[in-house]
């Protein structure tokens, strides 16, 4: 069941009548089951940690302004079933609708990261998305450092190989931590559409420069 939650209807209205140049971005969370997915987005939305949650797939929806612009931040908290197989763990739905994702797995869990290098993998392969799509890999529950079973370092390499940016945070210690991988995400999708458009505008004036040379060759 996927449940969307928004804004109540006043501040929503507000803020697009306020802004005309409000940007909307599409943040999909992936990662095996209780990792923290759900409480690393109620934290980052409400400043409060929530430790239990329920087998719920959430869409959020969250205005923030970075730069003087608003920006609609949706943010698909994804479930993970634990019947399935990693393969099936992300339809193509999710990597069509997205323009970054927040891949999350527990540092006192070898599992959950075995299954975030799988995610990965699956994610590169695929033709539904991007290959400019920001990708970051976050390990989170630092504050149990006493039961680490994941490495910073094996984290940080593997993000390296992976050619994905890397967190480690507590979600219920600090909200900082937290703040920093949304908006770390929100400027990687940025410079990504940026690097889109001007591909774009290269490819229009390699196409005037070829019709004019072309036309002078006749």
């Amino acid at each position: 069941m996927v449940v969307l939650v928004k804004p109540s209807p006043q501040l929503g209205s507000k803020a697009m009548d306020g802004n005309q140049h409000k940007v909307e971005a599409n943040v999909l969370l992936l990662g095996a089951e209780n990792v923290g997915k759900s409480a690393l987005t109620v934290r980052f939305l409400t400043r409060r940690f929530i430790g239990e949650y329920g087998d719920i797939e959430s869409i959020y929806s969250h205005i923030d302004k970075t730069d003087g612009r608003e920006i609609a931040l949706n943010i698909w908290d994804s479930l993970y079933p634990q019947s399935c197989e990693t393969t099936e763990s992300i339809s193509d739905k999710q990597l069509q609708w997205a323009d970054g994702v927040i891949l999350v797995y527990s540092i006192c869990d070898r599992s959950s990261f075995e299954v975030v290098r799988q995610q990965v993998q699956l994610i590169r392969q695929s033709r539904k998305l991007s290959a400019s799509t920001p990708i970051i890999i976050v390990g989170n529950k630092r504050d149990l450092l006493h039961q680490r079973a994941v490495s910073s370092e094996e984290g940080r390499l593997f993000a390296l190989s992976a050619d994905c940016g890397f967190f480690e945070i507590s979600a219920a210690e600090t909200y900082h931590g937290v703040l920093l991988v949304f908006h770390e995400i929100l400027d990687l999708i940025k410079e990504s559409r940026a690097l889109k458009k001007g591909m774009v505008g290269i490819k229009g004036i390699v196409r005037s420069v070829s019709a004019v040379f072309g036309k002078k060759r006749e």
